[in-house]
């Protein structure tokens, strides 16, 4: 996987077994970063910038960093959390990166993607995320359905943003609790809502009847960890 970016290099510099190898421009100034890949030895070589250019989609500040893809967590590692967030088919990476981004902000530590029919982590999900994907863990797995009665199994208590549902801010939200969002365009899945214990839902006041998910996940998320 191809990352790229000053941030961005500052941000997996560390995972230094991870790091394939550096690409830089030749035109390339920043000596800070010059000189942590030559101390730590990492592999580079310096290319001129149209060939950068022609390697990613986007703004890449004369680095390109190649990198191993991401390693997901398993379920096990997430589930001595109090608070975990479910992602029902989003796909959108900037959504997944500003919701990774909360989840670090609130405290969260684990998130579930389904492995089918949903954005991964990639290049613009570690951009968008700022470095936050280094305290989230992202857990990917097969069947949401399934994930979710294990969930229960755990203590965990099931509430799915949809419309509907009772208004988020009336719900005395339980000591184990798993939050699911929906996608862009066709929100939750009818299965994840009839396994859900409780619909929650954000009063519409205007003439747009739905949110942008990862600011819908953030307002849901900070005042669930309210009740903690």
């Amino acid at each position: 996987m191809k990352i790229f970016g000053k941030n961005v290099f500052n941000e997996v510099k560390t995972r230094t077994k991870d790091i394939r190898k550096i690409y830089l421009s030749k035109n390339f100034k920043d000596n800070d970063i010059i000189n942590y890949i030559k101390d730590n030895k990492l592999p580079y070589q310096f290319i001129d910038n149209n060939v950068l250019d022609k390697m990613v989609d986007g703004h890449h500040q004369g680095i390109v960093i190649d990198i191993n893809d991401y390693e997901y967590a398993s379920l096990e590692e997430v589930t001595d959390s109090n608070t975990l967030v479910i992602l029902d088919h989003l796909e959108d990476p900037h959504n997944l990166g500003a919701i990774i981004r909360t989840c670090e902000a609130a405290g969260i530590k684990g998130i579930i993607i389904p492995k089918d029919r949903s954005v991964v982590v990639n290049a613009t999900v570690m951009k968008t995320s700022a470095g936050a994907l280094n305290y989230v863990k992202v857990v990917m797995v097969k069947n949401l359905v399934d994930t979710i009665n294990k969930l229960k199994d755990n203590g965990y208590f099931i509430y799915t943003a949809d419309m509907d549902g009772k208004d988020y801010k009336e719900v005395d939200y339980a000591p184990k609790t798993c939050l699911v969002i929906g996608s862009e365009g066709n929100g939750v899945s009818s299965l994840v809502r009839k396994n859900s214990d409780e619909i929650v839902s954000l009063p519409m006041k205007g003439h747009v009847n739905s949110l942008n998910a990862s600011v819908a996940a953030a307002i849901l998320i900070y005042e669930v960890i309210t009740h903690e």
